[in-house]
């Protein structure tokens, strides 16, 4: 083969990795299929105040998009890392964003699944989970959101107060960064899975690693959630206590999983309120 013929098959195969790797080079617009009809009591967050938009973040091997949003001017504000749920950043994630901002907060979420496939264009929950949730490591997540924050530090955010919170599939991840950073003020965890089998991608589950806990967690759980049944909470927090860490759970009964998602039936007007001002509490008492 002539020089020339290898340099384009190189420059061919490089492109399809980049094609492989990053499935997702700019974020979706709306809802994801998966949680088609959207509620009548959907919130929506005006941008007014706010400098709100997607970013790219520079990951190690590209960059990874990513929606943030901020309040315009003043001094740095404390970063937030919103986490997605199991349907990626869609328009309820990027709301939650604006309402963090319209809090003085610089809130920022990275379309985590970017490699692995567009979450939102995947009708069916189980096939969703299958082709692409479960091909998404742990470690590339925890790596993508130290990145994040970095990117945060030199875009108006304060490093120095680093908090997360994150729903459903992102609510384990904030128990698991809690766990790997070590410069983490507080996290917040909405209903998010605390027990389960390991796999070679999720080598590891948040109880596993409970004695790791580098900052003060608020978990809010529902008592209906059939997927995270009641007695794995209370035997996360009994963990977290005997290891002298900072945990507080929160049980709201008879409600169910995903019950901060407004766009969804599963939305609990109480419990989300109440959760929300439980949240603004956490990261006031953390320094944040």
């Amino acid at each position: 083969m002539t020089s020339f013929a290898s340099d384009i098959q190189s420059l061919v195969q490089s492109a399809d990795l980049s094609r492989r790797v990053f499935t997702m080079t700019s974020l979706i617009a709306g809802f994801a299929l998966a949680t088609q009809p959207v509620s009548a009591a959907t919130i929506t967050t005006d941008a007014e105040g706010l400098d709100a938009g997607e970013v790219q973040i520079p990951v190690k091997d590209g960059q990874v998009p990513a929606y943030r949003a901020k309040p315009k001017g003043g001094a740095p504000a404390p970063v937030i890392l919103v986490v997605q749920e199991v349907f990626g950043v869609h328009e309820h994630i990027k709301d939650i964003c604006r309402r963090l901002a319209k809090l003085g907060y610089y809130a920022v979420a990275t379309e985590l699944y970017a490699r692995q496939g567009d979450a939102s264009k995947v009708s069916d929950i189980n096939q969703l989970i299958s082709t692409i949730v479960s091909k998404v490591p742990d470690a590339q997540v925890l790596s993508d959101l130290d990145a994040t924050a970095a990117f945060a530090a030199t875009d108006g955010g304060d490093a120095a107060r680093l908090g997360i919170t994150g729903f459903c599939w992102g609510g384990r991840i904030v128990w698991l960064y809690a766990e790997h950073n070590p410069a983490l003020k507080a996290g917040v965890v909405w209903y998010g899975k605390l027990v389960g089998q390991p796999t070679e991608l999720q080598p590891k589950n948040p109880i596993d690693l409970v004695a790791d806990l580098h900052a003060p967690v608020l978990g809010l759980y529902g008592g209906a959630d059939p997927g995270i049944p009641a007695d794995t909470v209370k035997q996360m927090e009994t963990a977290a206590k005997a290891a002298g860490k900072t945990v507080e759970m929160v049980i709201y009964p008879d409600t169910p999983h995903a019950f901060n998602a407004d766009y969804r039936p599963s939305y609990r007007q109480g419990p989300a309120q109440d959760g929300w001002k439980r949240m603004q509490a956490w990261f006031h008492a953390h320094g944040l």
